[in-house]
């Protein structure tokens, strides 16, 4: 069965997004330095679309992340930075135009109920009204034998993780202190959470750091 992988670049200060975050820059001030070093990498490059790029063992270790999935959930803000009616919500469309790079169902979590879109290249987003659970059963259903990525924010992680409903984490810790802005285990609350290490890749001006869900 499908487990539940996070997937998500932070900050050596544990930062995922920069301080005074908006809509015109979501990731805060400072914050789009942390995907530096992967907006360079083939593979991310031809999944948006883009030729070129680095080959080495940041992009075959992205690769395999990004084969492994075959569905994303993903928070309401992560979508398009609003809330509210999808009348008022200046990004409804979401930020990344008629040709997402997900390739695939991607699940949303409102509390305000709306069509699914179907976009070019195989994305479709389907929003959830039902809270986290609904969102995963739907995901899981989704991706057949692969697993569901969770793409953030960090309320909705941190939501997934209080319900102990992660199974494994991909960190990628970015050589960067940005000193303020959001955190991505802020005060998670709930039991301790055991994990156990599995991997550790010394990237290109990245460390990435896997971890499962201790049984």
């Amino acid at each position: 069965m499908a487990g539940l992988t996070l997937d998500i670049t932070m900050s050596l200060d544990g930062f995922v997004a920069g301080p005074n975050a908006t809509l015109d820059e979501p990731l805060g001030e400072g914050g789009e330095q942390l995907h530096d070093w992967v907006v360079r990498l083939a593979v991310w490059r031809e999944w948006h679309g883009l030729e070129g790029g680095e080959t080495g063992p940041d992009d075959e270790l992205v690769q395999e992340i990004i084969g492994s999935i075959g569905a994303h959930v993903m928070g309401r803000r992560m979508f398009s930075g609003g809330e509210g009616p999808w009348e008022d919500d200046p990004k409804a469309d979401g930020w990344w135009g008629d040709d997402p790079p997900f390739h695939g169902p991607v699940f949303v979590l409102t509390h305000h109920p709306r069509e699914t879109v179907a976009k070019d290249g195989g994305t479709s987003f389907i929003f959830v009204t039902e809270g986290i659970e609904a969102a995963l059963e739907q995901a899981k259903t989704a991706a057949g034998d692969r697993d569901v990525g969770l793409s953030g924010g960090a309320d909705v992680v941190q939501q997934y993780l209080r319900a102990g409903l992660v199974d494994t984490m991909h960190i990628h810790v970015a050589p960067l202190l940005l000193g303020g802005g959001t955190r991505l285990f802020d005060e998670p609350g709930g039991e301790p959470i055991q994990l156990k290490q599995t991997r550790v890749v010394q990237g290109r001006d990245v460390a990435h750091l896997m971890f499962t869900r201790a049984s």
